[in-house]
């Protein structure tokens, strides 16, 4: 069995805590470990480590690999060059899959974001769709309703087989009249967003309900690359894998998952699955209460103070607050798409944003100019670059600096600095045993991520 991690989404309902290019399931929301890490974690126990392949795309990709070569050595990642949801993704990955091994697998496809913390019964379930698969299913694996929620999607089941029910029909998230009549009815169940498949019926499937896909993808050869080619891809349509096959196709079936599930899509989940104080309160971080009652407050930087909330979700991070009624959060992502629409960098990024080298934090910004705090891992470096429009100057606040700039080599000890001019090549190093911070000022008439000429880089990036 091989397993596919689906790591590109956005997490839009999170925000502020989840950005665009630091999505939820990067994020360590439950534990000490991101929701990325914890869904590797739990597929080795149905494969090998080595079986696991993530999907993401080019603007995770980094965070990505970084965060999986945690748990193993030399993580398989495909990157996106662009987002087209999760029926190319899956064709491509299930292709990348079937010429790497010379194999007809079967794969059990997940998202990287859901919580299920009952691995034996999640083990079990998979157990049981696996032999479906091998009969020529497409298995979805369902979650029996205890209460209607508008907030999913549903799966309509027929007759029973030996394993599990045959699938009716995917249906839309309801209104809560209809979800109440889908809770009555007994046989509808919650789409998970978990599938199984032989690698050969998924991609058959998608060729007799999606050609378009099949014929881009036929041009994919991974026994050449492993990359993604952007040529190709961006010539894929952007449609979910339930509407280009699952919705269409004659062999799919559901099996019940009969473990803990929670696909974390908003505060409320997080609200849900968290501890509570007795007043029904989840409190996190640097958090002061007097008498509320049934609430979530999630500190990241600074102190919060509440007095006398109920229902209430408050959010702090260190450049912006969420504040709402406990059933008013999945419309966080109504303020998410119009930061977009202003274009307002706070749906994008964080104040501090992580590299694979270690991370920045921005500390003040004006007309012209930008500062960070920039932070350098023992034994890490910075990509070899050059920027158009801005030039920079550096000053070592901790550590030891090894800075290239035009092929010549410096050694910055605290206290010292560097200047490095507008186009001038150069990289930021830090092969010591100590870790490295330096101020960076930044002054230009264009300030952005994106001003970055890469010549090297050891994490793939150029």
């Amino acid at each position: 069995m091989y397993g596919i991690i689906l790591a590109g989404g956005s997490g839009s309902r999170l925000w502020p805590l989840s950005r665009e290019l630091y999505p939820k399931q990067l994020l360590n929301l439950i534990s000490d470990k991101s929701l990325l890490q914890s869904t590797f974690e739990r597929l080795t126990n149905c494969m090998q480590k080595d079986e696991i392949l993530s999907i993401t795309n080019t603007k995770h990709s980094a965070n990505v690999r970084m965060q999986l070569a945690q748990l193993t050595e030399n993580p398989k990642v495909l990157s996106e060059p662009v987002s087209k949801n999760t029926a190319p993704a899956i064709a491509l990955a299930t292709k990348y899959i079937m010429q790497e091994t010379g194999e007809d697998p079967v794969i059990l496809v997940v998202p990287s974001d859901h919580l299920i913390q009952d691995k034996e019964h999640f083990l079990s379930t998979v157990k049981k769709g696996e032999k479906l698969a091998e009969e020529g299913y497409i298995v979805t694996f369902g979650i029996k309703p205890n209460y209607p929620e508008t907030g999913y999607g549903y799966i309509n089941t027929l007759k029973p087989l030996d394993i599990g029910f045959k699938v009716k029909e995917f249906v839309e998230k309801p209104n809560l009249e209809t979800a109440e009549k889908y809770l009555k009815a007994g046989t509808y169940y919650w789409n998970s967003g978990i599938f199984m498949f032989k690698a050969s019926t998924m991609l058959a499937e998608i060729e007799k309900n999606a050609p378009e896909i099949a014929k881009i993808a036929q041009n994919v050869d991974f026994t050449k690359s492993s990359d993604i080619p952007f040529v190709e891809f961006d010539k894929m349509p952007s449609i979910s894998i339930d509407y280009a096959v699952m919705e269409k196709s004659d062999k799919i079936a559901l099996v019940a998952l009969e473990s803990d599930w929670n696909d974390l899509g908003s505060w409320q989940s997080i609200y849900d699955v968290s501890k509570k104080d007795e007043h029904n309160n989840v409190f996190i971080g640097h958090v002061i209460d007097e008498g509320s009652k049934n609430s979530f407050v999630y500190a990241s930087s600074k102190l919060v103070t509440t007095i006398g909330l109920e229902d209430t979700v408050i959010v702090e991070t260190e450049d912006a607050i969420l504040a709402c009624k406990k059933d008013r959060t999945q419309d966080v992502k109504h303020i998410y798409e119009t930061l977009k629409k202003q274009n307002d960098d706070t749906h994008l990024i964080h104040k501090t944003v992580y590299r694979p080298w270690g991370f920045y934090t921005v500390i003040a910004q004006g007309n012209g100019f930008l500062s960070k705090i920039i932070h350098v891992n023992s034994g890490q470096k910075l990509s070899v670059q050059s920027h158009n429009h801005r030039s920079e100057h550096w000053v070592v606040l901790t550590g030891t600096a090894k800075v290239v700039l035009e092929a010549n080599e410096r050694i910055l000890s605290p206290g010292h600095s560097v200047d490095i001019p507008v186009k001038a090549i150069h990289s930021l190093q830090n092969p010591y045993k100590e870790d490295l911070e330096i101020i960076e000022v930044q002054k230009g008439d264009i300030l952005a991520e994106d001003d970055i000429i890469r010549y090297e880089d050891i994490y793939g990036r150029v």
